[in-house]
């Protein structure tokens, strides 16, 4: 039997939005949804993930949308979240007009996200736009080589009529990312290696730990969270492979979002898409990037000191190296200490060895309950 389905807003009648954009208009889906427990104890029902100034003064979620602009205008970027953030989602980004910020009346998975972004671009007439899919937990050394990526990635899903990946050349192993296997170039002059665009021989999404260095090897490249098509295209494409959510389209289309959210089953676009796509591109990106995950990232994100250590707040370094440090209550000394995080908040001092801070939930679950974040608290 089908479940329930959840009351929600129905798509906003085009009429209400802005006007429609020229012919090959550029648009963005940023997914800014869930708490990010793996950034506890800053992250929390209240404060959630999308929300935190882990790069800067701007919130994850913000720096997206500045990341995009002008490229892709404020009026042009659909935020997608869950019902449980959306208001302090809604708070981090207030350049953001109401009507783009689409809330999930339930936990939907990201293929079925994109699909409900592509419908209300759809509906606004739109349908012949180009479509930036990306995460809001992203990060770019070099935003100005971003903005040029993602202008070239726009062109080739024009000219090829099909879905483009935005790759980047790999660091270190990594068993949480996806990995892209380029095959031919699509322009034999400018291979690869020279930033050149080219069909993929192999998609694969957290591949088994043992066989990323022969991926790396191979010369597969991370997938940078990123996907762009043409609307139309891609909302097709979507629906043909990702068959989670093909039982929902008709709903979908005819503006009957909680009957769509009732007949889909989640799964992410890389499961669902890009691994079962033997047309996709990928075009490398050099624009310095990086996920933010864990708070180990934050040393490859964030300003540096000399020797390797990153802080916000009041934080003095004495004979210390490669620390990260958030502090929001009072100064913190770090006396010859290396590679250690410490998160101070009103009431709460979190302390680890950077190593130990990839994967939190151990810890989570042998905390008191007063301490554990608690998704009935959020706003």
């Amino acid at each position: 039997m089908p479940a329930t389905p959840v009351s929600s807003d129905p798509i906003p009648a085009p009429a209400l939005l802005a006007t429609r954009e020229t012919e090959h208009a550029v648009w963005a889906i940023v997914f800014a949804g869930g708490i990010g427990s793996r950034f506890w104890p800053l992250s929390s029902p209240e404060r959630p993930k999308p929300t935190l100034q882990l790069l800067g003064e701007r919130s994850l979620v913000s720096d997206t949308i500045q990341r995009l602009a002008p490229i892709v205008p404020r009026e042009r970027v659909l935020v997608l979240t869950s019902r449980d953030i959306a208001e302090a989602v809604k708070r981090a980004a207030p350049e953001i007009p109401a009507y783009n910020v689409l809330v999930e009346p339930r936990p939907l998975g990201t293929a079925a996200a994109l699909a409900w972004g592509l419908e209300v671009i759809r509906s606004r007439g739109n349908g012949t736009a180009v479509v930036c899919a990306l995460h809001a937990d992203l990060a770019s050394a070099f935003p100005d080589e971003f903005r040029a990526g993602l202008m070239r990635a726009v062109a080739v899903a024009l000219r090829e009529r099909t879905i483009v990946t935005i790759g980047v050349a790999p660091t270190r192993p990594e068993e949480d990312f996806g990995y892209v296997t380029p095959g031919n170039a699509l322009d034999l002059a400018v291979p690869v290696s020279r930033g050149g665009a080219c069909h993929v021989t192999r998609f694969e999404e957290k591949p088994p730990s043992d066989t990323i260095a022969a991926l790396i090897q191979a010369g597969a490249l991370w997938h940078a969270g990123i996907v762009v098509g043409q609307v139309n295209d891609l909302h097709e494409k979507l629906f043909a492979r990702a068959t989670e959510i093909g039982h929902g389209r008709d709903a979908l289309v005819t503006g009957n979002l909680p009957a769509f959210a009732a007949s889909v089953r989640p799964i992410s676009i890389e499961r669902g898409l890009l691994e079962r796509s033997n047309d996709l591109i990928v075009l490398p990106v050099d624009c310095g990037w990086d996920d933010v995950g864990t708070w180990a990232c934050l040393r490859r994100t964030r300003e540096l000191d000399d020797d390797g250590n990153g802080a916000i707040g009041d934080v003095h370094f004495v004979d210390s190296a490669s620390n990260v440090v958030h502090s929001e209550a009072g100064a913190v000394v770090m006396f010859g200490c290396e590679r250690m995080l410490v998160v101070t908040l009103n009431g709460l001092t979190f302390v680890t060895p950077l190593d130990r801070a990839a994967d939190l939930q151990s810890l989570l679950d042998r905390l008191p309950p007063s301490l554990k974040p608690d998704p009935r608290r959020a706003p």
